[in-house]
């Protein structure tokens, strides 16, 4: 069952955005604001062709030969600390 919330002393730019980002996307600010949690808070689940693509898409931006092979094993190491 969904719950109420009330939120006080919002700061007037906070308040001024949220409510231009309501009229934008012609939502209630209640709305806007359960949008902007969700958002937030929630994560979005990518499908496998979703990820392939975003993986494709930022390898188009690389140049050929950027990264040697000690590059990518030294970028792994540093992952894995």
């Amino acid at each position: 069952m969904p719950t109420n919330l009330t939120l006080k002393g919002i700061p007037d730019e906070l308040y001024a955005q949220l409510k231009s980002a309501a009229e934008l996307h012609h939502r209630s600010l209640n709305s806007e604001a359960i949008a902007c949690l969700e958002g937030a808070l929630l994560p979005r689940r990518l499908s496998a062709q979703e990820r392939v693509s975003r993986a494709r898409a930022l390898r188009a931006g690389l140049k050929p030969g950027a990264f040697k092979p000690a590059d990518i094993d030294t970028a792994k190491r540093q992952g894995r600390k």
